[in-house]
C-alpha cells in the first residue's frame, strides 16, 4: 500500500473511532413481514438516510421478531433479502451505517434471555400491543407475542442506544426497554445501561394515510402503495382509491378518503398541482378520476428510480452478501462488548 492510502486508512479508522466515540446512538429495526410502502418511505427511511452522518446508526431487518406469526421457511429468507435491498435502494448506505439482519447476531438472543429473567408476567400481559394481538390472533397466543418486548429491548439495550425513532404503537414498547435498562442498573448497582428515549425529529412526522378512505398506510391492510410496485399496479391502486360524490357546495369541508388523497398529493405532487386541484374542489368543479391520475404519475415519478434499484440489488447477490457480512460483524462488534459487560456484571466469570 502507498504512503497515500496508508494515510487514507488511518483517517478513516480515526474517523470512524471518533464517531464511536462522541455520536448519539440511533437505533431501528423493521420486521421482515412484507415490502416496504410510501408510509415507510416518507415516515422513516427518508428520514433515516438524512441522519447518517450526524450520528451512529444501527438499522436492522428483524426476523426473529417475524417469527411470531410463523412464515415459511422460504417466504422468511424472500422477505428479508427483499427489505435488505429496499433499505439500501432507498440510501442506506452500509459505510456510513451498520445495516444487519436480526438473527446474524447471537448476542442479542442471549441478552434476550437474560432481560427475560428481570422481567415480570405481569407487566408482559398489562402490555396494550399483547392485548390487541390476543384479541386480533386468539388461536396463535404464543409465547414469544408476551415477550416481545423483551426481545425489543434486547434490540436496543444490546447496542446502548440513545434514541429510538418509534411510531405512537411502538412507544409502550420503548417505555419497556427503558424500564428494564432502569431495573438492570438498579438490581446490580451500575449504569451499564442509557435510558433509551424517543427519537425527536424535530418536525412533525409523517404519516401517510392508506387509500381504503381510513388509517394509515400498512403492509397487510391491503392500502398501500410499495416501493416495488410497477407503474402498471401503482396507477391501478390509486384509481381503485376511495373518494366521495364530490362537494355540493364552495368550501365545503371534504370527506376523510378525499382528505387522505390531498393528503398524499401535498408529499409526492408540486405545490402547484395542489393548489390546481385544491381550487378545483373548493369551486366544485373537481373531477376525482383526473387527480388520481395526475396522483399516480407524481407516485411514479418517486417510486420507479428506487424501483429500478430495488431490482438490481435484488439480483446481486453477492453484493447483498457482502452487505449482510459487513453489518454482522459491525453489528456484532458493537453488541459483544455490551454482552460480555452484563455478563460480568451479572456474575458469569471464567475460572
Amino acid at each position: 500500500m502507498s504512503r497515500k492510502n496508508t494515510i487514507f486508512a488511518q483517517l478513516f479508522v480515526c474517523q470512524s473511532h471518533y464517531k464511536s466515540l462522541v455520536m448519539e446512538v440511533v437505533l431501528s429495526g423493521i420486521r421482515s413481514t412484507g415490502n416496504l410502502h410510501l408510509g415507510n418511505y416518507f415516515g422513516a427511511v427518508k428520514n433515516f438516510v438524512a441522519m447518517q452522518k450526524d450520528y451512529r446508526c444501527f438499522f436492522f431487518i428483524a426476523d426473529y421478531h417475524s417469527l411470531t406469526t410463523h412464515p415459511t421457511p422460504v417466504d422468511l429468507h424472500e422477505n428479508v433479502k427483499a427489505v435488505l435491498s429496499e433499505y439500501l435502494a432507498a440510501g442506506l448506505d452500509p459505510e456510513l451505517s451498520t445495516i444487519y439482519i436480526q438473527s446474524d447476531v447471537p448476542e442479542i438472543p442471549e441478552l434476550y434471555l437474560l432481560l427475560n429473567m428481570i422481567s415480570y408476567v405481569g407487566e408482559l400481559e398489562r402490555t396494550t400491543t399483547f392485548k390487541e394481538k390476543v384479541r386480533k390472533q386468539p388461536d396463535n397466543v404464543n409465547a414469544g407475542l408476551l415477550t416481545y418486548p423483551v426481545l425489543m429491548a434486547a434490540d436496543i439495550l444490546i447496542h446502548k442506544a440513545n434514541k429510538v425513532p418509534v411510531g405512537k404503537d411502538q412507544e409502550p414498547h420503548l417505555e419497556m426497554a427503558r424500564k428494564f435498562a432502569r431495573r438492570f442498573n438498579q438490581m446490580y448497582h451500575t449504569e451499564c445501561f442509557p435510558l433509551p428515549d424517543a427519537f425527536n425529529w424535530g418536525k412533525e412526522l409523517i404519516k401517510v394515510p392508506g387509500l381504503d378512505g381510513t388509517g394509515k398506510m400498512g403492509k397487510s391492510e391491503g392500502n398501500g402503495i410499495f416501493l416495488a410496485d410497477t407503474d402498471a399496479e401503482i396507477r391501478k391502486k390509486v384509481m381503485r382509491a376511495i373518494t366521495d360524490t364530490g362537494p355540493a357546495n364552495p368550501g365545503q369541508p371534504m370527506s376523510e378518503p378525499v382528505r387522505n388523497l390531498f393528503y398524499i398529493m401535498d408529499i409526492v405532487s408540486s405545490p402547484d398541482t395542489v393548489a390546481y386541484f385544491r381550487e378545483q374542489y373548493e369551486t366544485c368543479r373537481i373531477r376525482y378520476g383526473d387527480m388520481k391520475k395526475q396522483l399516480a404519475e407524481d407516485i411514479i415519478k418517486i417510486v420507479a428510480p428506487i424501483r429500478e434499484r430495488i431490482n438490481q440489488i435484488q439480483s446481486d447477490n453477492d453484493y447483498l452478501r457482502k452487505v449482510a457480512r459487513m453489518g454482522a460483524e459491525k453489528a456484532r462488534e458493537s453488541a459483544s462488548k455490551t454482552l460480555a459487560e452484563v455478563r460480568s456484571i451479572i456474575g458469569f466469570k471464567p475460572f
